[in-house]
């Protein structure tokens, strides 16, 4: 359920904006989509998960604060940033 190192690593590469970056909000934002992706991957074998499905919508919303967040900065980033991970919005 929870990504991997090498994932993660790659992720950060990815969508850092420097090179020793690893916590502006897009890393964030895209880690959270990774673990959100396994997650409801996971809850399609596993549908009476609710512990683990509180966990998803407190992720779900934690990234809803960071992509607000994004959004009030610089409209441009934000804009890139949901294209780059194709969320809807």
């Amino acid at each position: 359920m929870s990504i991997t190192l090498e994932r993660k690593t790659a992720l950060i590469k990815e969508y850092a904006n420097g090179e020793n970056d690893t916590g502006s909000p897009e890393v964030q934002v895209a880690i959270l989509s990774e673990r959100i992706a396994n997650l409801t991957e996971h809850f399609k074998s596993h549908k009476k998960d609710n512990h683990s499905r509180r966990g998803l919508l407190k992720m779900v919303s934690q990234r809803r604060r960071l992509l607000d967040y994004v959004r009030g900065k610089d409209e441009a980033r934000y804009k890139d940033l949901i294209k780059r991970l194709g969320l809807r919005r």
